[in-house]
């Protein structure tokens, strides 16, 4: 039951020439008059990165996840697989790395040297890591989904009977988007040994009341725009969260619809995202050789049909607020959660700040966790 396996990545050249194949014989959807993002991922832009797509080198990306030790195990009933890095200092904080959605175990490959060898990039030997990197079930090779139910509450149960299983008794998590959701809920569960969640967001919104207005100014009703904005263009969160199954069909199915649907890596093309295309690129690979976008997608539907009140959080939270992202603000990141003890703010990068500026996410993780 608790039998941890190790697991290299393999997929076989089949699947690859698939893939080929497919990108070959794409029909692309007529463009929009002016091919602009405002309705949605612009043809012109898809037909660009499919020419880019039949130039990825998988098995290059397929190595740089192998060079780190893979594992597979069962927790509540589900396969979960797992990269696990351990630094040559024994005494090293342990942290759970938890991705984004749409991302995966990739998001991290640039923290993951910085991370466990600090004096080879720029840190000290009190700043190392041993890091644990799962893929989420229903992700990447955390696959099949065993039952439903998965939210990111119970994922946070998961991960914490994962790294006490590694052996692990005290450990922190970071996270950012979901990752960010799975890293609160274990602070509202603060389990002994808990060292802290270090977040890219805390989704907090205003409650109606029109006292909690009263301390904003241009930041903060400047951040209520950027989340107004998020919500309108953010229908993928509406189709998740009613018909994942639905548009599964179609991500199953074509490797271009779940590079479209995978817009929110370009910032929905508001034309702030670092991210590299090679990098979408790759996440859009992984995804499509896993066939897991469609269980991805149902975390919105089981989020929103949980049921779950409420709850204020008093595990130890730190916050890393990135210019182009979500703009968590401070008073109703207060008003739902007890103890933040760490704030920061960055003048550049986005909802992929892990992918898009990694040494700013490393420098803020060695300072929350000192």
């Amino acid at each position: 039951m608790n039998q941890i396996t190790p697991f290299v990545i393999d997929i076989p050249q089949t699947d690859l020439d698939d893939l080929r194949d497919r990108l070959d014989r794409t029909r692309f959807a007529p463009a929009v008059p002016g091919d602009s993002w405002e309705y949605g991922t612009p043809e012109s832009y898809l037909r660009a990165m499919v020419e880019r797509w039949k130039d990825l080198d998988w098995r290059a990306v397929e190595a740089r996840l192998n060079a780190y030790d893979g594992f597979v195990t069962e927790v509540d009933g589900q396969r979960i697989h797992f990269l696990h890095v351990r630094s040559k200092h024994a005494d090293a904080t342990p942290l759970l790395l938890a991705h984004t959605y749409p991302g995966s175990q990739l998001d991290f490959l640039d923290m993951i040297e910085p991370l466990v060898d600090p004096e080879a990039h720029g840190g000290t030997a009190d700043q190392a890591f041993h890091l644990v990197i799962p893929s989420m079930p229903g992700f990447g090779w955390s696959t099949p989904v065993a039952d439903t139910g998965w939210t990111m509450k119970r994922v946070a149960a998961a991960y914490d009977v994962l790294m006490r299983r590694l052996g692990y008794d005290s450990y922190g998590i970071h996270g950012s988007d979901g990752g960010a959701m799975v890293g609160r809920e274990l602070a509202v569960a603060n389990p002994e040994g808990f060292r802290g969640a270090h977040v890219l967001h805390l989704f907090s919104f205003p409650s109606g009341d029109p006292a909690e207005f009263e301390g904003f100014g241009p930041k903060e009703y400047a951040a209520l725009e950027h989340m107004q904005w998020f919500q309108s263009v953010g229908g993928y969160n509406q189709m998740n969260g009613t018909r994942p199954q639905t548009v599964a069909a179609g991500l199953a199915d074509s490797p271009v619809a779940v590079l479209a649907y995978s817009e929110l890596f370009e910032s929905f093309g508001n034309g702030t995202s670092l991210v590299a295309p090679e990098q979408v690129l790759a996440q859009a690979t992984l995804y499509w050789l896993t066939n897991t976008y469609g269980s991805a997608a149902r975390y919105h539907y089981e989020e929103q049909h949980s049921g779950a009140e409420p709850v204020v959080s008093t595990g130890r939270l730190g916050v890393a607020v990135f210019k182009d992202d979500f703009q968590t603000i401070r008073s109703l990141a207060d008003r739902d959660n007890a103890n933040i003890d760490h704030w920061s703010e960055f003048p550049r990068g986005g909802h992929f700040a892990a992918q898009e500026v990694p040494e700013d996410v490393v420098a803020d993780l060695r300072v929350f966790f000192a």
